[in-house]
């Protein structure tokens, strides 16, 4: 009898849990087998991080709203920004801000300028496919934020025609949206991302995302040889596991604030914290993976390794991130891409 009532009682706060918590701060809905228990003890823990950065981060930027690149402020980064400035530091350490300062009017006049049809079919057809699981996307939102998706996203299509509209790009345009909560500044990160810090990631050819993949399956070689040796043995490509990592970003691969703690220093130090976030995710589940027989088995694990308390706890994973995977210079990667790029082309 103890034991059932016992048992009635843990259930009660759960499910009562569920009915107040079901969206998390961001407007996605918590899944069904969401561990409530669990991210209540990790973000019991983390909210004090939080404040401690806060006040630290306020103390930084209260003089001008400004922030120079420096030890300090990258280790402020690594550490993670609070929400109410992150806004802001991004727009400043990724250079949007500058650009939207030199370019006034700039974005208003690509949305009142004549429009690509062809474009703007494939951004209408993408709009309901955005985050379906995020109540401010929805029609009935108020205010619905497929109009400012949207938006960004026709602008950004006629800012940079070579690359137009690719799918994924609707996520990372969306993720901008929820944390700026505003149109023009969404716009520029976009274009920051975009045009600056992911190499030819959505041009119609995605050699730059093609590319990546190749760099990660030769750093995996260095770093993890089992697991490379693993996916050769089974005649695996990189781009059947991990392709949505790059392509989004970790959006709804990882939780979301660890997806933001990711793109706090993705901003700040460029796109070699992908490697570092995909070759810890490797490394730390290396056991794991190499459990694996068989093509469909490899998918499963790489779908797992995704998920869990490890990757839930944003703030020792961001630490992980940097200690893991070992050293890690633009320039190994850099000339990786080089002899990857020319593979790829090679085999066209």
């Amino acid at each position: 009898m103890e034991g059932e009532e016992e048992e009635r009682r843990r259930a009660k706060p759960a499910s009562r849990e569920s009915d107040v918590h079901r969206v998390d701060p961001y407007g996605f809905e918590r899944p069904e087998d969401f561990d409530y228990t669990a991210y209540e003890e990790f973000f019991s823990g983390y909210l004090v991080v939080l404040t401690r950065r806060a006040i630290k981060w306020s103390k930084l930027l209260k003089r001008n709203n400004h922030v120079l690149k420096s030890l300090k402020v990258k280790r402020y980064i690594r550490k993670g920004i609070p929400n109410e400035h992150r806004a802001l530091v991004w727009m400043l350490v990724s250079g949007a801000q500058a650009h939207m300062e030199q370019n006034p009017g700039y974005y208003q006049k690509l949305l009142e300028g004549e429009k690509n049809d062809k474009l703007v079919e494939t951004i209408k057809t993408d709009m309901n496919r955005t985050f379906p699981d995020n109540v401010k996307f929805r029609k009935t939102a108020d205010p619905c934020l497929q109009k400012t998706l949207y938006n960004v996203l026709v602008a950004y299509g006629h800012h940079n025609p070579s690359v137009g509209y690719c799918q994924g790009m609707n996520f990372i345009a969306g993720y901008l949206i929820l944390i700026t909560r505003n149109e023009e500044e969404s716009f520029w990160l976009l274009d920051a991302l975009i045009g600056r810090i992911l190499p030819d990631y959505y041009s119609p050819e995605m050699m730059g995302l093609k590319t990546d993949q190749e760099v990660l399956g030769e750093l995996v070689k260095m770093k993890v040889p089992a697991v490379a040796e693993l996916m050769d043995k089974h005649g695996i490509m990189w781009t059947l596991v991990v392709s949505r990592w790059f392509i989004c970003l970790f959006i709804d691969i990882l939780p979301v604030e660890t997806v933001l703690r990711i793109w706090d220093c993705l901003f700040y130090e460029g796109s070699k914290i992908i490697f570092r976030v995909a070759l810890t995710l490797i490394k730390q589940h290396q056991a794991f993976i190499l459990e694996a027989t068989n093509f469909p088995d490899i998918c499963d694990k790489f779908k797992q390794i995704t998920k869990g308390p490890f990757v839930t706890d944003c703030h020792s994973f961001m630490q992980k991130i940097f200690a893991e995977p070992g050293s890690l210079s633009m320039a190994t990667i850099e000339k990786l891409r080089e002899s990857c790029r020319a593979n790829l082309i090679a085999q066209r």
